[in-house]
């Protein structure tokens, strides 16, 4: 099949969504619906104030109070009269994870920690989400975009293990190197075509925590 016109691209400013009170205590978030304490509305209105001068066809979001608020500060930053939910940018489902520490999940499950930690084929969180089915369809949510908006520009808002998730498949990189430290509010680039995701400008250094 042959490339897409380079007018076809479709370029995706994915943020991670301003800190909570369960980041600041290195909790399992999940689908739970915490809200942005004051931290991460400061995060919420950095981002918005790097992309300000960045004409965007729309913004996007992630169901959750979190992300939506983050993408609410960068579509009033940037003159967008309402932020569209789109359901394949949600979190990870962690399942019985859910508010656990890291260090209480690598106890409490030893095996489905290690296999996560590692991306391992098949990993999945306990009673939650296999990361593949979420790198699928964050990559999905990206193509979407680009058909909607070809040869446009979007900021969508997403979480953590998503975004990284996202990172490794677009670079295609090992697997076990998937977690890229992303700081609240932190800003990935891709270009996308209803085809393929191109990673832009990313983060470098692996993670150690979540």
């Amino acid at each position: 099949m042959p490339d897409e016109p380079t007018a076809a691209l479709c370029r995706i400013y994915l943020v991670r969504h301003g800190t909570t009170l369960l980041n600041r205590k290195n909790r399992y978030r999940g689908r739970i619906d915490v809200p942005l304490d004051e931290g991460g509305w400061r995060d919420a209105w950095a981002v918005a104030g790097r992309l300000s001068g960045t004409p965007l066809d729309a913004v996007y979001a992630s169901p959750l109070r979190r992300a939506r608020d983050t993408a609410q500060v960068i579509a009033d930053a940037a003159g967008k009269d309402t932020v569209q939910d789109l359901p394949g940018l949600v979190n990870l489902a962690y399942g019985q994870w859910d508010g656990l520490t890291p260090e209480e999940a690598a106890e409490e499950y030893p095996a489905e920690y290690a296999a996560y930690q590692a991306y391992a084929p098949g990993a999945a969180t306990p009673g939650g989400e296999s990361l593949d089915l979420a790198a699928r369809r964050m990559l999905l949510s990206l193509r979407l975009m680009a058909a909607l908006h070809p040869g446009g520009s979007v900021a969508a808002v997403s979480h953590a293990a998503t975004v990284r998730l996202t990172i490794c498949h677009a670079l295609n990189s090992p697997r076990p190197l998937w977690r890229r430290v992303l700081p609240n509010g932190g800003l990935t680039v891709f270009e996308a075509t209803t085809q393929n995701v191109t990673a832009v400008e990313v983060p470098t250094e692996v993670a150690a925590v979540e």
